[in-house]
């Protein structure tokens, strides 16, 4: 007796297979977005003619794939979300979002998503909308190749680009943000990359992220964000290979860095920021391979701040390179660069003979009387920092570089 028939096996497999795949819904110009959806069944695909069409409060809880051809224009007419998601393997492509309502209370969004997983964001456009993505309670999510421009003159006039909530296992990548309060928002959120984007000229910070561990930012450009990148409350971050520049103004920087801990910044470019990294409160870090050149103060490490250590980093034009506001410091500094080092190699290593100090006095007297920074370059200024060198006294006498190199550290990044 045969008990295996493989010909019926295979039709088996082909009228699972068949039956599995979803059907096509086309929305021609001038058609109901909503009654396409309405009418889908899970694993069908709704297609959007180019064209103009208003949509309000768009709810989408099936697993569908909704696809713009030509980049259709879905209009909120300022009346609050455009869509709202709650569901799992939904797929949103190719569209252009305009005029969400303005409300902070309801945090209005051009695509909001609730307890939703293994959904995508992927080619579309998002302009002067007041969030723009807005995610929470979500995972497995992927945000890509989006661009997301908010024009608004005041800050509370526009909300964030990109704003995940107590997610997890996401995906931001190839992403452009500019103009809203934060490019990109993450608070309680877990095991997120993000990787290539963009992210310039927002009013507050390009990427702010509070109790947001375990998380990776790597080849990102942040350029001219109000006050820089704000990273707090946190653990296990690793920052790799970004650029952070011109943030400038008087509380401004390229990163804030507030209470994180075992964390990793490596081969970062802060150029032209008021002050590159600013600590306060961090703990068992590792800066190493990070270019930190044209900036006001490279970097300014609080007395907060213990068992860090920064080694292999080039400090080249910089106003200060380090400052700090006590007289105990409990860092370590490794074979770093620094441009304002006069010390020698007789044994030919490419290592210095003698150590560098990089806290200069008129630097700590800056930190104590911030409008001393007027007598910058003066003569009496230079004196004093020459006698601090022979005979510190007001200095940090820990805060010294042992190893400090005759010749830029080769970085080795992808930096233009």
């Amino acid at each position: 007796m045969k008990l295996f028939n493989p010909y019926l096996l295979l039709f088996f497999w082909m009228i699972v297979s068949f039956t599995s795949f979803g059907k096509s819904i086309r929305v021609k110009a001038g058609g109901s977005i909503p009654n396409a959806v309405e009418q889908a069944n899970a694993g069908d695909t709704v297609i959007v003619s180019k064209g103009d069409y208003t949509v309000n409060e768009l709810i989408i809880r099936k697993s569908i794939t909704l696809i713009g051809e030509g980049m259709p224009t879905l209009d909120g007419q300022d009346k609050g979300n455009i869509i709202l998601i709650a569901g799992k393997n939904i797929t949103v492509n190719g569209f252009r979002f305009i005029n969400t309502g303005r409300s902070n209370t309801d945090d209005s969004a051009a695509i909001k998503f609730f307890d939703s997983s293994y959904c995508t964001i992927e080619g579309n456009e998002l302009l002067d909308t007041f969030f723009g993505l807005h995610f929470s309670n979500s995972s497995h999510l992927t945000i890509r190749n989006n661009r997301l421009i908010s024009t608004a003159d005041r800050e509370f006039e526009t909300g964030n680009g990109i704003h995940l909530w107590k997610c997890k296992e996401n995906l931001i990548e190839n992403n452009y943000v500019k103009g809203h309060r934060d490019g990109i928002y993450l608070e309680f959120t877990t095991d997120t990359e993000v990787i290539n984007n963009t992210i310039e000229n927002n009013m507050r910070y390009g990427l702010h992220f509070m109790f947001a561990h375990d998380n990776s930012y790597i080849k990102n450009r942040f350029k001219a964000n109000g006050a820089g990148v704000a990273v707090m409350y946190t653990k296990n971050v690793l920052m790799k290979e970004n650029i952070f520049e011109q943030s400038e103004g008087s509380s401004s920087y390229g990163i804030l860095l507030k209470d994180i801990s075992d964390s990793q910044i490596i081969g970062n470019k802060f150029q032209d920021n008021t002050i590159g990294i600013y600590m306060e409160g961090c703990s068992r870090s590792e800066f190493t391979g990070n270019l930190f050149t044209q900036n006001g103060w490279a970097l300014k490490l609080m007395a907060s701040c213990d068992q860090n250590t920064f080694e292999n980093n080039n400090f080249i034009n910089n106003t200060f390179d380090i400052s700090t506001n006590g007289s105990v410091v409990l860092n370590e500094l490794i074979g770093n660069y620094w441009d304002k080092y006069e010390g020698y190699d007789l044994n030919k290593d490419r290592i210095g003979d003698v150590p560098y100090r990089p806290i200069s006095l008129f630097s700590v007297i800056v930190e104590k009387i911030p409008t001393a920074v007027i007598l910058w370059r003066s003569f009496m200024v230079t004196l004093l920092d020459r006698m601090e060198k022979v005979m510190p006294s007001i200095t940090p006498e820990n805060m010294i570089d042992n190893s400090p190199k005759m010749k830029p550290n080769d970085l080795n990044t992808t930096h233009p």
